[in-house]
């Protein structure tokens, strides 16, 4: 009868979980103050970049690498984001106390996130095998393997076109030509016709029985000087000519900003009803408005790289409005969790499901869109750094890289 009189007492006088209201209305002008100060943070960061490329003024007194540092620090802070303020807080709301102990009973965070990834690889799979079959259906083939984020990459069918076409001084061509031709009769890619009569005549050589390696399949007008040089010339300046892209190209593009917007989205919501509602708000709001700033950074660097052009007019604003929804999403999620602070507790056991169950999912998106679309594409398999980069320069972008996700994994320490 002790014993069991002595458990009792020792249930009652263990702290009870945090799951009363938790909201406070303190601090309540900074609560609104805070809805125009991450609004103008969130908003500078996601469409300087995209304003900058897109304004000749600012476009010619901003270096390139300006650009390119902050389209690499924006990869870091996307990563960051993924693991540390998605990842991380998913595991512990689904794991609160608050829940029923069967939540406790598998890692549902780390679930949701891992078919998350599976899902939008799906999702972009399927789009690149829908994109693939449109440009061929064009004419034109696309190399997977080529940086896509910073320009929709075209290649040649054949090794030995491409070898024939690119000459030695040439550096970065993240473009090749095709053998298709428009209707005025000049090549899609803006190469000389010399390469479509040189994969002509490669053609005729194999029915013809000519090894692949046959340098008239390769230079089939090798022999005369005048014409190499001018053959050389034009694809020299064709290695500095934009090669317009397709429509398939830029639905692919859209494809992609599209999933990293929405888990982006999907998180600035969250962290503005949280900072509505929340006991520790001055911490909080002042770690929010570099984190937003920082992650719209990443966001906008990436809109500023998107060509749309082939999509029509009406898709060109697509970036600028991408900044601006960002930019406001926060603000909109304090201005929610500020109208709803007498009923909404953010420590109860339908928020913490719901909360935990988006930056789960939110955070297998950004994962994924972070390590395969940014890392992946801008490294592995981007050929000017794989080939061309200087150690100098590959050290700077990836330290770039480090530096926006050990910032943003800082943050991570208050908020």
């Amino acid at each position: 009868m002790r014993t069991t009189l002595r458990f009792r007492d020792e249930l009652i006088s263990e702290p009870s979980p945090p799951c009363g209201n938790s909201t406070s209305s303190a601090d309540f002008p900074l609560r609104i103050a805070s809805i125009f100060v991450i609004l103008v943070g969130a908003s500078f960061g996601a469409l300087f970049p995209v304003v900058s490329r897109r304004t000749a003024f600012l476009r010619s007194r901003i270096p390139k690498g300006v650009f390119d540092t902050a389209k690499y620090f924006g990869s870091g802070v996307i990563i960051a984001t993924a693991f540390i303020h998605l990842l991380s807080p998913a595991i512990d709301e689904l794991g609160s106390p608050c829940l029923s102990p069967a939540w406790s009973d598998y890692p549902y965070a780390l679930a949701l996130a891992l078919i998350s990834i599976f899902l939008i690889f799906v999702v972009e799979l399927v789009a690149m095998r829908w994109g693939t079959a449109k440009l061929a259906a064009l004419g034109l083939v696309h190399d997977p393997h080529a940086s896509a984020h910073s320009h929709p990459p075209l290649c040649l069918e054949t090794p030995e076109l491409v070898r024939a076409a690119v000459s030695p001084g040439v550096k970065d061509l993240p473009y090749y030509t095709t053998t298709e031709r428009q209707t005025d009769g000049t090549s899609v890619g803006g190469i000389s016709d010399d390469i479509t009569v040189a994969e002509k005549e490669k053609d005729k050589d194999k029915e013809n029985g000519v090894p692949k390696s046959s340098p008239s399949s390769v230079h089939p007008h090798s022999h005369d000087h005048h014409h190499s040089h001018s053959h050389s010339h034009d694809i020299e300046a064709a290695s500095s000519t934009h090669v317009p892209s397709t429509p398939a190209m830029a639905a692919a593009q859209l494809v992609g900003i599209a999933i990293l917007e929405f888990g982006v989205l999907l998180h600035s919501f969250l962290i503005g009803l949280t900072l509505a509602v929340t006991e520790n708000f001055k911490i909080l709001f002042i770690v929010l408005v570099f984190h937003q700033t920082f992650e719209g950074l990443g966001v906008g660097s990436r809109l500023a790289y998107l060509d749309l052009s082939a999509a029509g007019r009406r898709w060109s604003h697509v970036p600028i409005w991408a900044a601006i929804v960002f930019g406001i999403t926060t603000p909109i999620g304090i201005a929610i969790g500020m109208g709803i602070r007498q009923t909404y507790n953010p420590g109860s056991a339908t928020a913490s499901i719901v909360s935990g169950v988006l930056d789960a999912f939110s955070a297998g998106i950004l994962i994924y869109t972070g390590l395969v679309e940014l890392l992946a594409h801008d490294f592995l398999f981007n050929p000017t750094m794989i080939q061309h980069a200087s150690n100098g320069e590959l050290a700077f972008a990836v330290g770039s890289v480090m530096l926006g996700c050990g910032l943003m994994a800082l943050l991570g320490r208050w908020a």
